[in-house]
């Protein structure tokens, strides 16, 4: 999983839809290592707002927390529009 770059929606501070975004992605990647203990690797530049999460494979509760997440993010473009999120599906 990589997000990167600012929603772009408001002014820094007061953007709802980036805070959103990091909401959902940052509690997804603390629920999976706190709560399940999958093993991954995580990689952040927050000033650029980039996060990376590499796992080699997922438990059953794990795919889970990332089907919320996807259905999370998937809301989020179908409130705001695809201007301010993409969402691009990639197995690796």
């Amino acid at each position: 999983m990589t997000c990167k770059g600012h929603a772009g929606y408001a002014d820094y501070g007061k953007d709802i839809v980036c805070a959103s975004i990091s909401c959902l992605v940052i509690n997804t990647i603390n629920s999976l290592d706190e709560l399940v203990h999958e093993k991954m690797e995580i990689t952040t530049e927050e000033e650029q707002g980039y996060i990376d999460c590499r796992f080699e494979s997922l438990s059953d509760q794990g795919k889970l927390l990332m089907d919320s997440l996807i259905l999370g993010l998937q809301n989020i473009v179908s409130d705001y529009g695809k201007k301010y999120l993409e969402l691009k599906f990639k197995e690796v």
